[in-house]
């Protein structure tokens, strides 16, 4: 059954290799795959617009931002919701589709695209896409977007994060040398660096053979990683003399690992030395450090949290 089905579906035009199309490009390619007039599950409907659009593997385990789903399985289920909404599409039992006959309409009608300003036509859709208001409110209209709200939403957080990343560099650049050397120990801290018996020491004085603080990995202090942390103006690098330093410093330290961080940049000749050198060096400039800031809690606090529901398809396949 879901070899012949396949077969009907295979539709020329999106035939050639792709990336995932916007949820509602992917509505037409749903119906002409349905329009066998058999029932199919979600999996099925997947499996085969995959097929016919030539998603390779990567494409389609490609995630959201969240990391939580895939770009591919969200756009699908939100193809299908709107659909359904729509009645283009009928759900006749759990995690199941098949094309009504306003679906079979619609192919005839639209053989290049349907979307959400097809959709309108349908007056059960237009209230569906209605926001929900409070007595008395005035609600503006939902205009159509290419991506669903899932997706929109981790762009806005992502542009966000972003901001806020560009202030918080901002910030640390206006701290004295010494909040630099302490945040660099406490954002590797919360990376998770070392385990529960580390121990994070500030040693940014003299006699400290150059390192800005030591991570003992362990109790007895025999996984040691070197940390050294510089401020520069944002559009300065770092060259590659300083990193031979701190790779000496390092030896001094006796260890072959450690994290350079800066709130500038890093030359060239800095990067192609720390990749080539016999020991294991980070560096993390300034866009990073502001960027794992954020990613990892440290010098921000959350003000808002939403929860964006979803049907989970495959909870109702058999």
């Amino acid at each position: 059954m879901l070899r012949r089905f396949a077969a009907r579906s295979n539709v020329s035009a999106y035939c050639s290799s792709m990336s995932v199309p916007d949820f509602q490009t992917l509505m037409r390619p749903i119906l002409v795959a349905l329009s066998d007039g058999q029932t199919h599950s979600s999996r099925q409907v997947r499996e085969v617009i995959a097929a016919t659009l030539g998603l390779s593997d990567e494409d389609q385990a490609e995630l959201l931002p969240s990391g939580r789903q895939t770009t591919y399985s969200n756009r699908i289920a939100w193809a299908l919701s709107h659909m359904g909404q729509a009645g283009v599409i009928a759900r006749p039992m759990r995690g199941s589709y098949r094309l009504t006959d306003r679906g079979r309409a619609l192919l005839e009608e639209y053989p290049d695209r349907v979307d959400m300003s097809v959709l309108d036509q349908f007056p059960e859709y237009v209230d569906f896409r209605k926001p929900k208001q409070a007595e008395g409110a005035t609600a503006a209209r939902v205009e159509p977007s290419d991506v669903p709200p899932s997706e929109a939403i981790g762009r806005l957080v992502a542009e966000a994060d972003a901001q806020v990343a560009a202030d918080l560099l901002d910030l640390v650049l206006g701290m004295e040398p010494v909040f630099l050397e302490r945040l660099a120990l406490r954002l590797l801290q919360a990376m998770g660096y070392g385990g529960r018996e580390s121990v994070f020491e500030h040693t940014g004085k003299s006699g400290d053979a150059g390192l800005d603080g030591i991570i003992s990995q362990d109790a007895l202090g025999l996984e040691l990683v070197g940390v050294q942390a510089k401020r520069y103006d944002k559009n300065a690098s770092v060259q590659r003399p300083e990193i031979q330093a701190f790779a000496g410093a390092l030896q001094g330290a006796q260890t072959s690992r450690g994290v350079f961080v800066t709130t500038g940049r890093f030359s060239s000749g800095a990067k192609e030395f720390a990749k080539d050198v016999a020991m294991r060096l980070i560096l993390i400039d300034g866009k990073e450090l502001s960027s794992l800031m954020v990613r990892y809690g440290v010098g921000v606090s959350s003000r808002e949290v939403y929860e964006l529901k979803q049907v989970d398809e495959e909870f109702f396949e058999e």
